[in-house]
This record gives structure tokens, sequence and C-alpha cells, in this order.
């Protein structure tokens, strides 16, 4: 394939271990991909999730409205307790990961070369790793207690997911701010530097400003990306929607007949919370796309 029709590809890929130096700050495709279903067709699925226990009926004694019964019982402790947590996770994860991330994304483009190398080498590292084996990492190596100024604070399961989620968002943010800053127009750069700014001023008062718009769709994007992630740390053990719901199944004797009532509504939730922010970002999108 030629190098200048990789970038445009809709495969599955990874993202090409290389230097851009003209950035992107307009992935958005999950956004679009989340916007292209409309609420019919989620009430469509709703509808043939609701038939599975009724095919099951002939199989147990288990009806479908025993089932939904028990998805109604349990709905304050998997959405309370379970849900919420997803919610917490996914805030703090991009409070970190936007906080790390700026700061890769600046040094990416210092002038220290040894600097931009290191801050390009750790964003490409984490861009391209599975973020289920940075979990496993960050979950086995970091350790379960600390002991400062001889008191032992315990670290719970779910801030370590936090750390290891924030790593991924981290690479990725860094790559968004990379890009907005280097999709300014050098004349910016050229304007700035005749009127005697330092780089530092440069930076903060002409050439971020004009970069916050740009940002903020992408980041939006990698927010719902997050959010549809964070089930991930259910494999770890941490006690969020996926694994309270199993749990709830199993105090109602694992009934095949839950599985879908239970996943489903699952589904359906993370569907109702990221399908606004897709539409929403798109909209900023078009609001703040750069005139030509």
């Amino acid at each position: 394939m030629k190098s200048g029709t990789r970038n445009n590809t809709d495969l599955a890929v990874l993202k090409p271990f290389n230097y851009s130096p003209t950035g992107s700050v307009h992935d958005l495709q999950f956004s679009r991909w989340l916007a292209e279903f409309s609420p019919r067709s989620l009430i469509f699925f709703v509808f043939l999730f609701s038939l599975w226990p009724g095919f099951a009926l002939a199989q147990s004694n288990y009806s479908m409205a025993q089932a939904l019964e028990a998805l109604w019982r349990w709905l304050p402790f998997v959405v309370g307790q379970g849900f919420v947590l997803n919610l917490v996770v996914s805030f703090l994860t991009m409070l970190i990961g936007t906080i790390a991330g700026v700061l890769l994304g600046l040094g990416q483009i210092s002038p220290l070369r040894p600097l931009a190398r290191s801050c390009w080498f750790v964003t490409q590292l984490f861009r391209n790793s599975p973020w289920l084996v940075l979990l496993f990492i960050v979950m086995l190596a970091f350790p379960f207690e600390i002991e400062i100024g001889g008191r032992v604070f315990q670290i719970p399961d779910w801030l370590k997911a936090v750390f290891g989620l924030a790593l991924p968002i981290m690479a990725n943010i860094s790559e968004i701010v990379r890009g907005a800053i280097l999709s300014v127009p050098t004349g910016q750069w050229e304007a700035a530097d005749s009127l005697a700014y330092s780089r530092h001023q440069t930076l903060w008062l002409v050439i971020l400003p004009q970069c916050f718009k740009r940002m903020i769709p992408p980041w939006m994007n990698w927010y719902a990306i997050l959010t549809m992630a964070t089930p991930l740390i259910s494999l770890l053990g941490v006690e969020e929607i996926i694994t309270l719901s199993r749990q709830a199944m199993e105090a109602e004797d694992n009934h095949p007949e839950l599985l879908v009532p239970f996943f489903g509504f699952a589904l359906v939730i993370f569907f109702a919370y990221c399908y606004p922010i897709a539409r929403y970002t798109l909209r900023l999108e078009k609001r703040f796309a750069i005139r030509q």
C-alpha cells in the first residue's frame, strides 16, 4: 500500500509508529460511528433482547416476567454501585490522562531534541499498547498498600485501574495536543516573533488559545471511547456494572434467561450515556471547523 493512502483506510489497524509532522486532531471515527445509530435502532435492539426469555421459556420454567422482575429488583444495586463506579473511573482517568497528555504533547514539540524524542517514544509506546495488557501490568506492579509517615494506606483496585487506563488516554491526548499545535499556520509563529514574544509567550498567548477549540471534539471522542472501555476493569475484579451484574445473576441461581436482560441493560445504559456525547462531539466539530 502506498504511503500516501495509508491513513485513509477505515480498517482497524494499529496506528503508524512514525512521526507525522502535520499532526491530526480530527480523528472522530468512534463518535461518527456511534452517532449513526438512531433511537429507532436502539428500540429495535431492545425489542430483540426482550424476545430472548420468551424463546428460553420452552427449556425452563423461568419466565420473561421473572427475568425482568429480577432485573428491576437489582437495578439500584447494579446502577447505584456499578455504573456509578464506571463513571467515576472514566472521570478520574480522563482528568489524569488529560493533564499528563498535555504535558507530554508539549514535550513532543520541545526544541530540546532529547526531551522531544523521549516524549514521542512514550506517546507511541502507549498509543499502540493493548489496554488490557496495561491494566494487568499496573494492577500487578502497583502495591496493594503504601506506608506514609507510619500510616498504611490501602490502594483499591479501582484506583489502580484508573492509572492503567490513564496511560493510553495520556498518549492519545498527547497526540491531539501535538497535532493541534502543529496545525496552527506558521504565520502565527512568525507574527509572534515579530512582536519579540518568547517561545513561552507565543505558546500560551498565541498558539494554545487557537488550539483549544480544535482539541475539544477529539477530546470528547476519546472520553466516549474510554467510557465504553471501562467494563474491561471487570476482568481485574473491580466491582463495576458488569461484575455486579454477574453477582446479581448468581444470587438469582444463574438462570440463563437472566443473561440478556442484565447484559442488555448494561449495553443500553452505556449507549444512552455515550450517544449524546457522540452527537454533541460532531456538532462541535462543525461549529469549530476551520474556515479555509
